[in-house]
């Protein structure tokens, strides 16, 4: 029992704590005073097995590799929207579970970019809210917008840590940057992000940091 409360004090600590430049969230940026780090306190409370399961070093190296995507995707927390994504709606027509809403756009908004309507929907389902029919909920609520990205996570990448930070690439945008993928580059930038948050926290990045 003592055990289990030491290990649930340094996950809280190591969350509270975690490296991220929230000042880019500063005049110039149009993510002015969106990203910050009360939202995603907030939001993580809704994954308790958020960079759990393991050691201490385990649950920052979690921490870690979710920040690096985060730094990435996001331009270092400038940008709420993809750029140009207005021009494309990211709608997948055959998938009839989740149908797209006439006039809404699919594409990334928050943390994690969250994009196409077969995320948007059980994402939506998932924090309470329509997903289909309010995809902007995502890049007008911080808190909202954390949760996306930490749903996401949590459904696709968070399996994975155990297998290196290079696993976590392939289950977030592997076509394209695993394997000599046309974006290779982009690979070497987020394994650089996640190099720079380990050291930060101090710890040992693990080995099969690409994919």
């Amino acid at each position: 029992m003592a055990a289990s409360r030491a290990r649930a004090g340094a996950h809280r600590g190591a969350v509270a704590a975690v490296p991220v430049p929230w000042r880019a969230s500063s005049p110039g940026h149009s993510s002015t005073g969106f990203y910050k780090r009360g939202a995603f306190l907030e939001a993580i409370a809704a994954y308790p097995g958020f960079a759990r399961g393991g050691s201490e070093a385990d649950g920052k190296r979690e921490i870690a590799a979710f920040f690096a995507h985060v730094t990435h995707e996001t331009g270092h927390l400038c940008y709420i929207n993809e750029i140009d994504g207005v021009s494309s709606n990211y709608c997948n027509s055959s998938n009839t579970q989740w149908p797209c809403y006439p006039g809404q756009g699919y594409y990334g908004r928050g943390p994690l970019q969250l994009s196409w309507n077969y995320n948007y929907g059980p994402a939506g389902r998932s924090i309470s809210f329509d997903g289909l029919r309010e995809p902007d909920r995502v890049a007008q609520d911080p808190v909202v917008s954390f949760k996306s990205a930490l749903w996401y996570w949590m459904t696709n990448v968070h399996r994975f840590m155990p297998q290196g930070f290079g696993a976590t690439i392939r289950a977030m945008n592997g076509a394209d940057e695993c394997h000599g993928g046309k974006n290779a580059a982009e690979m070497s930038a987020r394994v650089r992000f996640y190099l720079q948050y380990c050291k930060q926290f101090g710890i040992n990045p693990g080995s099969n940091l690409t994919c």
